[in-house]
């Protein structure tokens, strides 16, 4: 006998404690995003939407629910970072959430060094021990299916530089199990991590 569903239609509501679109798309990669206006201010800021899009260049991209600081830097600037998260810097990660004003640096509120990019003029987080430099290719403003646009914008850039802890290359392969990813969950305050425990392998048919 099948199992019984919960089934709803987002737009008239999910009737559940906490929406669970999040919780099953995920766990995510964090885009802990720096940026730099053109006055100088620096920025950090986690996207719990963060992903890599393609191979040749390589692509990421993060979405903005609102127009936000960060945003606003990209499209004025056509630069960002985008650092590692890590379990050791989950604590800082999460003081960057703070809502504080543009002038306001979440590097000095998170206790985080920016550190000197090689190719554009946005730091890195020093302590994230894998960064890439990004230049912005698109920046797109989301809409729904009746084509009305919602203020939401997916931010896409192009890594043009990578910086990998030493430590973290095993005989030339990056070791994601050993970098102590965290990834957003999609509940209240879920994350998860990622370790040796979560490893297998499989390879694709011939």
């Amino acid at each position: 006998m099948p199992d019984t569903t919960h089934f709803y239609e987002p737009r008239s509501g999910h009737r559940l404690p906490h929406d669970p679109f999040n919780a099953i798309v995920g766990p995510r990669p964090i885009g802990w995003i720096s940026s730099r206006s053109p006055a100088g201010s620096l920025n950090l800021a986690p996207y719990s939407f963060f992903n890599a899009f393609n191979y040749t260049p390589p692509i990421v991209g993060f979405a903005s629910i609102g127009y936000k600081d960060t945003l606003r830097n990209i499209e004025q600037t056509g630069e960002f970072v985008w650092n590692l998260a890590t379990r050791p810097l989950a604590e800082a990660m999460n003081q960057t959430c703070a809502a504080v004003p543009p002038e306001v640096s979440e590097f000095e509120l998170a206790g985080l060094t920016p550190a000197p990019s090689r190719i554009i003029s946005v730091p890195r987080v020093q302590e994230s021990p894998v960064s890439f430099e990004c230049r912005t290719t698109q920046i797109v403003q989301l809409q729904g299916a009746d084509r009305a646009k919602v203020p939401t914008w997916l931010v896409l850039g192009e890594v043009v530089a990578v910086h990998i802890a030493q430590r973290l290359l095993k005989d030339g392969v990056y070791d994601t199990a050993g970098a102590g990813h965290i990834l957003r969950g999609g509940g209240p305050a879920d994350y998860f991590s990622i370790g040796p425990e979560q490893l297998f392998r499989m390879r694709r048919p011939a």
